[in-house]
């Protein structure tokens, strides 16, 4: 199988200007799988300018010709699944079989807003004058800057390269440099389909220089990104000189909250897919619970029984594991960091807490669940983008409320009930962009998903994620009687 790869600027495959590579390696055994080329602020502007001369005849091209060629993009996606799954898993340790379903989305993403393209509306407003008509129109915007993260670099870059590409933008992508390989193989299905020359582009390197360039270069018109609040914050303050359009999907630090009339068994399950899916590295995880104290001591049990039957592996060698590793030491030693602290400030790790025996090689760590969590301990403040689930036991819904909105973030919430209620009342409370209630599902294709607070602005998916990458421009014309 190919692991290396090269830029995509102009439809051509190229090496960074430079010559120098970033290497890549697996976090399951971290041998070195591949490199990519380590672009700099030349790269990017050349990039740009690609994207910039592709625009006039892209944006001109009639929406039903995008259309066909993103389905046609979708189509090659889809037969090259195993190949960028298998990428996929090497580069960022999810289980192949996550992998795979990973890639499908990504395909049904491109699908999706091929249609909803077909689906651009506009208006005509009545005037106060017999004489004068108001005609509201969508135009494209222009060049995007698309920048993925590590955790679903492929669904994730789908999400924003489809629906700027059906509404008549051109983009250029950049992923992390720890995951940039199957992406390139991603990117290169829109070239098979038919892509013209330019109008999608994809770039690798450090966010310090070649990032900065993208976001900062004035042909740039719009950034959409999904990262830390911190970057999403830099990302602002270097698009602000520009005045550029922003869409910022950003940390989680996501609460869910479990009724005393909850279906235990079903928000077990729910608390340990959506908690530790991903090894937990995921921006909609789970990562605080709070349940009433008359059903704490069944709700904990059930999940630590849920727990216990995860298996830990290399998704590559069992391709249906449940959690791979960590995509780094680093991440590893956060959680740790999490773990003591709660446990100093009172938690009781009840299952997991340290590296699982006979792994030697990998950044693996258990699905921890620590009982006894109270709002002073970091894991319940702060996202730790990692397999731990801390419970705190509450003792009112209107307690619960208030713990789950005391954050700064304000992405995905959960609750379970079976009271339409306290169901419709506390959705209403709680201060999100997407509220579960009895279901952890992610981000679904019909459906806007975006932050409040500090998780962001901006939305992803549905016709919202199109209207994202679109002008609204006012003609007011006199017809002169």
């Amino acid at each position: 199988m190919k692991t290396d790869s090269q830029m995509l600027i102009d439809n051509k495959w190229i090496d960074s200007l430079s010559g120098e590579t970033i290497e890549v390696y697996n976090p399951a055994n971290e041998e070195f799988i591949g490199f990519v080329p380590k672009g700099g602020a030349e790269d990017a502007k050349k990039a740009l300018e690609a994207a910039q001369y592709a625009f006039k005849s892209w944006s001109e091209l009639p929406v039903s010709k995008r259309s066909g060629l993103l389905h046609k993009s979708a189509d090659l996606t889809r037969q090259n699944q195993e190949e960028i799954s298998r990428l996929l898993t090497m580069e960022q340790g999810k289980p192949l079989s996550q992998a795979r379903g990973e890639v499908k989305s990504a395909a049904d993403s491109i699908d999706y807003f091929a249609e909803e393209g077909m689906r651009i509306r506009g208006e005509i407003i009545p005037t106060d004058k017999a004489s004068q008509r108001s005609f509201i129109i969508k135009q494209p915007l222009g060049v995007i800057v698309a920048i993925a993260p590590t955790n679903y670099p492929v669904s994730l870059m789908a999400w924003k390269v489809a629906p700027a590409l059906v509404a008549g933008c051109t983009v250029v992508c950049k992923s992390s440099s720890e995951t940039p390989l199957a992406t390139a193989i991603f990117m290169q299905c829109f070239v098979d389909a038919g892509i013209p020359s330019g109008v999608l582009n994809y770039i690798t390197g450090p966010g310090s220089t070649l990032g900065r360039e993208l976001v900062s270069n004035s042909i740039t018109r719009k950034i959409t990104i999904t990262g830390g609040t911190e970057i999403g914050k830099e990302v602002m303050r270097m698009a602000a000189d520009g005045i550029k359009r922003l869409t910022l999907e950003l940390g989680g630090q996501c609460p869910m909250i479990v009724c005393a009339d909850a279906d235990i068994e079903a928000s077990a399950k729910g608390a340990c897919y959506r908690g530790f899916r991903n090894t937990g590295q995921v921006c909609n995880s789970i990562n605080r619970i709070y349940v009433e104290r008359k059903v704490h001591e069944e709700f904990l049990n059930k999940v630590i029984d849920n727990t216990r039957k995860l298996s830990i592996g290399d998704g590559l060698k069992n391709p249906d594991i449940d959690l791979g590793p960590l995509l780094n030491e680093e991440a590893r030693q956060r959680v740790i960091r999490h773990i003591h602290d709660a446990v100093d400030k009172g938690g009781k790790v009840v299952f997991g807490g340290k590296i699982p025996e006979g792994f030697d090689k990998g950044f693996f760590f258990e699905p921890t669940v620590i009982a006894n969590a109270n709002h002073n301990m970091i894991v319940m403040r702060e996202e730790t983008f990692g397999p731990v689930i801390p419970i705190m036991v509450i003792d009112s819904i209107g307690e619960a409320i208030e713990l789950a909105n005391d954050t700064t973030s304000g992405l995905v919430a959960y609750i379970y009930t079976k009271d339409m209620k306290t169901a419709t009342l506390v959705s209403e409370s709680l201060e999100f962009g997407t509220v579960g209630i009895n279901n952890v599902s992610g981000g679904e294709h019909p459906y806007p998903y975006g932050g409040w607070k500090q998780s962001g602005f901006g939305l992803e998916l549905s016709n919202y994620g199109v209207e994202e990458f679109l002008a609204v421009k006012h003609i007011r014309l006199d017809i002169g009687y």
